[in-house]
């Protein structure tokens, strides 16, 4: 058992750990994969638990391979044991019981591009006004009614069908029917789905009970309420589950995370073993201080607070800007000034708040020339090219996905065009068939247009033989096979354009792709590939390795950790967001975030705000964040923060004096504010500013971005005006933004 001796006295207690249920509260930095690591081979090496008799899930799959190859180092072989994401556990759980959810096994996952195509055409479908209902909003009501186990018709019991539930009822409805038909399932179905059969198939539910006798549950705190269920149904028979966590750290309640999950476990679990791991690994002391005195305000926590042997180290560096851009003229000066140490740009991350904060970053660092990487723009796997080519795999798969022969049918050029194709969906409705049986039909596609028959004949075609010989091909043959005889990559090659050839070189990185995978297993079947590229999560594109200052928001930068962090933006209203000011625990989960980005840092922390900020196309004075006031001001060097001189207790606001209510308004930064006025309220001022306004031939004008001007004519409501910037403009009377002189 030497290899539990590097484990400290709290993390040697949690692994060697046998039965009944556990909870490890697992502070930043404080070792918990390796204690868990340590746990599961501990069972197996010392007490001769099966591999096949755990189970271990989390959340994205850079952690779980992370867990499987420490858990093989220390094992020393091979493992048939399930580390798994959630939704790879339930993936491979529905691949054999498909059949009890109404599906076949071999049906398709839609990612969110693929549900956004299917909700708007049924958004279309229904002459619902997208204005109004637009796709990101049904399908955000979709996905919390399916965390919560919520069906349709559960949302119209619950909700009432007045206007607006009707709608959105049916709209849910109608969704679900599409994927029901194609086949296809979305990531919150993987779940829901699992849990659903576990729930109406006693055998099956046993079955895994009985083989996942010891369940381990990473970063629990970020459970939804399916996955939650999931884990309890499969704990209930043994009661051996060990989930670590950190309350601290829930700042994914956006997204349907219950930090109630783990906040209630001992009541959900009877006679459970508490762990608390506050030893830090990462971070020098003072940082620890400075970001224990921040949480330390939370109500909903529970007590624990980290330490570390680690010296003291810097003092946190605050820095009031005069404006965004000389904030981060600042943070660019001290990445070249700190890496005069020898400190690599890798080392370096800036965590923002929201993503609108990276433009003004990433101008100051290409003046700089510094080099620098913006973690969370456009997944590799999301442009256009990869979607195109993972639309036709998909069909391979699965013939029955209506919504990828819809996005390739035209893809290279065929002469299909929209209304075409809406007639072949109208008749498939009607066979009540595929699309791509209604057009493998040969009355159907001698009924195309002429130009469109070849190119569809060969499409189909190639598609069938690939479907047919999946199982016989490898995923590259398959690959190659479909870039050729579709006629996609002759299609780029025509174009002969800077544009085109930087897509061929992304299917062709799309190769590298498949043969990473094909290298770790031989026998790679299409449906394991499709699933691991569905799976894939924007953290997983992080590469440690490259040499390039991050750019990242705060909620993507959980896990990982860098020896200089800068937090820019610490404003109310911007951090904390202004919509925490609307929730009653909302300003809890901002200081968690706020917790989460300073025990990034291992060796130095940078925060930074602005006493003017640009934001949304609307300029104003802002007013420094409440996180400032509740830092331990000892441990803060820089600009002073300053406490407003009406208030002093913990919930107060800063400022540099003064008692403007406008200037402490967390509001100013809410973008749909600006951007009512931008689409409303401008011409609604202009028109009001000129209907009165008695302007006549040789009047002088001021307009708001010509200048000056002279009027030289009136037709009607049309002035004809002579600006001396820009000659002379014809302006309508009632929307000009213009005034008399």
């Amino acid at each position: 058992m030497d290899y539990l001796d590097k484990l400290n006295p709290q993390q040697k207690e949690a692994a060697i750990h046998k039965e009944g249920p556990m909870l490890i509260l697992a502070g930043a930095g404080s070792g918990k994969t390796s204690t868990m690591t340590h746990r599961i081979a501990y069972l197996i090496k010392e007490e001769g638990i099966s591999p096949y008799n755990i189970l271990a899930v989390t959340f994205t799959n850079k952690a779980a391979k992370e867990m499987r190859d420490r858990v093989e180092e220390l094992i020393g072989e091979g493992l048939n044991m399930w580390i798994l994401t959630f939704h790879s556990a339930c993936l491979r759980i529905l691949r054999k019981h498909a059949e009890r959810a109404g599906y076949t096994n071999d049906f398709v996952v839609y990612d969110p591009t693929d549900q956004k195509v299917v909700i708007k055409n049924c958004i279309k479908e229904h002459n619902v006004d997208e204005k109004k209902y637009s796709s990101a909003y049904i399908l955000s009501i979709i996905s919390d009614c399916k965390e919560k186990g919520i069906s349709p018709s559960d949302y119209a019991k619950r909700n009432g069908l007045d206007f607006k539930n009707e709608i959105i009822h049916d709209l849910y409805l109608a969704y679900e029917s599409v994927l029901k038909k194609n086949n296809a399932m979305d990531f919150d179905d993987l779940i829901k789905e699992t849990v659903e059969i576990f729930e109406k198939n006693e055998e099956i539910l046993a079955f895994y009970q009985n083989k996942f006798r010891y369940i381990m549950v990473d970063e629990y705190q970020d459970t939804n309420y399916m996955q939650y269920l999931f884990v309890k149904l499969l704990a209930k028979a043994h009661n051996n589950i060990c989930v670590v966590g950190d309350d601290d750290q829930c700042i994914y309640q956006w997204r349907g995370a219950d930090i109630k999950n783990i906040l209630n476990f001992e009541r959900d679990f009877k006679n459970t073993k508490v762990i608390k791991l506050e030893q830090n690994y990462r971070s020098d002391g003072n940082i620890l201080e400075a970001a224990h005195s921040v949480i330390e305000n939370n109500k909903g926590r529970k007590r624990k607070k980290l330490w570390t042997y680690k010296e003291k180290g810097e003092k946190i560096k605050y820095y009031r800007a005069d404006n965004e851009k000389d904030e981060a003229r600042y943070i660019a000066q001290e990445v070249d000034r700190t890496r005069s140490g020898e400190l690599p740009y890798s080392s370096f991350a800036v965590l923002y708040r929201t993503n609108v904060q990276s433009r003004i970053f990433e101008e100051a660092f290409l003046a700089r020339e510094i080099p620098y990487r913006v973690l969370g723009g456009i997944r590799y796997y999301d442009r256009k090219e990869i979607k195109d080519i993972m639309a036709y795999m998909r069909l391979v798969q699965n013939t029955a996905d209506d919504l990828s022969l819809a996005r390739i049918i035209n893809e290279p050029k065929r002469g299909i065009g929209g209304k075409t194709l809406e007639k072949l969906r109208a008749l498939a409705s009607v066979r009540n068939e595929s699309l791509f049986d209604t057009l493998a039909d040969n009355e159907v596609m001698e009924g195309l247009p002429a130009k469109a028959i070849e190119g569809v004949r060969e499409m189909i075609g190639a598609i069938r033989q690939f479907s047919q010989e999946k199982d016989n091909l490898k995923v590259s043959d398959i690959y190659d096979g479909l870039l050729v005889r579709t006629g996609y990559l002759k299609s780029l090659e025509i174009l002969n354009t800077v544009e085109s050839e930087g897509r061929i070189e992304n299917l062709l990185e799309f190769k590298s792709v498949i043969y990473d995978y094909e290298n770790e297993d031989p026998r790679l079947s299409l449906s394991e590939f499709m699933e691991k590229v569905a799976l894939l999560a924007e953290i997983d594109n992080h590469d440690a390795g490259e040499n390039a200052v991050v750019l990242m928001t705060l909620h993507s930068a959980k896990g990982l950790e860098f020896p200089v962090v800068f937090m820019p933006g610490m404003e109310d209203g911007l951090f904390p967001g202004w919509r925490a000011f609307e929730k009653p625990d909302g300003v809890e989960e901002e200081r968690r975030l706020c917790y989460v980005g300073m025990t990034r840092a291992m060796q130095r922390l940078y925060l930074t705000s602005a006493e003017i900020r640009t934001l949304y196309g609307k300029t104003n004075y802002t007013k420094e964040s409440q996180f400032l006031l509740e830092l331990d001001k000892s441990l803060v060097e820089g600009d002073a923060i300053y406490k407003s001189s009406t208030t002093s207790d913990s919930n107060s606001r800063l400022n540099h004096g003064g008692g403007n209510d406008g200037y402490s308004n967390p509001n100013i930064f809410r973008p749909f504010d600006q951007l009512k006025y931008i689409k409303y309220n401008k011409t609604a001022e202009a028109a009001a500013g000129n209907a009165n306004l008695d302007i006549k031939e040789g009047d002088k004008v001021r307009h708001s971005k010509f200048g000056e001007g002279l009027v030289l004519s009136i037709k009607g409501e049309i002035l004809n005006v002579a600006f001396d910037s820009v000659g002379v403009k014809m302006l309508a009377r009632d929307m000009a933004p213009i005034k008399k002189i």
